[in-house]
């Protein structure tokens, strides 16, 4: 089992050490570019200082994502559907509320029963962010309101998350947030993520990011440590949970107008993760069921 987790931990490092590569190839080609093309503007954002700080003004914007999967922290919360989720934030002075929602327009079953389209979530974010020079601080709080999978289930039970983040302003602006669950499933999440866009025009601009996460459970009834034979050990998960690799392209196609085809790929960072992963998923035999997950699909996005 260590070799396993050693030739995944490896296998993740070797393909962010590719990206970042990739990234700096990238952009060393487009500095070169860019040098002979004093044409190519700033981005919206930063074309012309406005009247009053940027902070002094709310904003807001209203999204809608059409995937081919629901992917959350590792887990498959949907199977062979796809999922429309809309997302609506409003932002001032650091102050910052999203509402988001998810809808399965095929919940799966074990059996042959088939079920209509089902609204499966909605969760609430307020967070508070400040920015200290290169630094990025932020708190927040996110309630999670869960639905039942489809109209013949059980409804899981809401949950509630408290969470702290520091980032810095820097090359891949890496970011650390740690997520706290104060609700039913009693369980730490520390998520280090990086990322980096490489701006083509005032159109298109390509995004690129990694993640990587640790998974602390502090309840081992709800969060337990799984064997390999799918079944809960009795001790608390304590390991390297999953990791992400996500490509963006977000084309303005008007002012306040975006359209981003997005692809993206999760995959276990540890045995234990991946055991957990496959005892979580949708089908009844635990060893049938996938931990690592290809999918990808539309946004867009109104910005106010």
């Amino acid at each position: 089992m260590m070799k396993r987790y050693i030739f995944v931990r490896k296998a993740f490092l070797t393909v962010a050490v590719t990206l970042l590569y990739l990234m700096i190839g990238i952009t060393l080609v487009l500095a070169e570019d860019q040098k002979s093309a004093a044409a190519i503007p700033t981005p919206a954002t930063e074309a012309a200082a406005p009247a009053a700080p940027a902070e002094d003004k709310p904003t807001g914007s209203l999204s809608v994502s059409g995937l081919s999967k629901y992917v959350w922290r590792g887990y498959e919360n949907t199977k062979d559907s796809i999922v429309i989720q809309p997302s609506l934030t409003v932002g001032y002075k650091g102050f910052s509320a999203n509402v988001w929602g998810d809808l399965d327009t095929r919940p799966y079953s074990t059996t042959s029963a088939s079920y209509s389209s089902a609204w499966t979530e909605t969760d609430l974010t307020l967070s508070y962010t400040k920015t200290l020079g290169i630094l990025n601080a932020g708190v927040g709080y996110i309630y999670y309101g869960l639905g039942a999978p489809n109209a013949g289930a059980v409804k899981p039970l809401d949950s509630e998350e408290v969470f702290i983040t520091l980032g810095l302003n820097t090359l891949l602006t890496p970011t650390l947030t740690a997520y706290k669950e104060i609700d039913h499933y009693h369980q730490y999440y520390f998520l280090l993520g990086i990322s980096h866009t490489f701006e083509f025009n005032k159109i298109i601009s390509l995004q690129l990011g990694a993640s990587a996460s640790y998974l602390l459970s502090d309840d081992a009834s709800t969060y337990p440590k799984y064997n390999d034979n799918y079944q809960p050990t009795g001790d608390k998960f304590s390991n390297f949970h999953d990791g992400v690799l996500t490509a963006s392209l977000p084309i303005s196609v008007a002012k306040y107008l975006t359209v981003a085809p997005t692809l993206s790929y999760s995959f276990p960072l540890s045995d234990d993760a991946k055991d957990e992963i496959k005892a979580r998923g949708k089908l009844t035999n635990p060893a049938d069921n996938d931990s690592s997950f290809l999918y990808g699909g539309l946004t867009v996005t109104l910005s106010f």
